[in-house]
């Protein structure tokens, strides 16, 4: 269910928004664009979190890990 909220929006990008972007279609732009950077926002964390565990686990050659595929293939 939407929810009215307030926000802030500098002059310049409340200017462009209403001249772009026609009038009941507004929020369905803000939403999109919030949907956008939250996705990269996650995507980012979900990087670093990657980065830490890399951190961590012991690196395999390319012969090992070609063994452990095929073997959870079951060849």
């Amino acid at each position: 269910m939407p929810t009215k909220v307030n926000i802030v929006l500098d002059d310049d990008v409340k200017s462009e928004l209403e001249r772009l972007v026609e009038s009941g279609m507004r929020s369905r732009i803000i939403n999109k664009a919030f949907r956008q950077e939250l996705q990269s926002i996650r995507r980012q964390q979900a990087s670093k979190h990657i980065d830490v565990l890399r951190g961590k686990a012991k690196t395999l050659s390319s012969s090992v890990i070609v063994k452990l595929v095929r073997r959870d293939r079951g060849r």
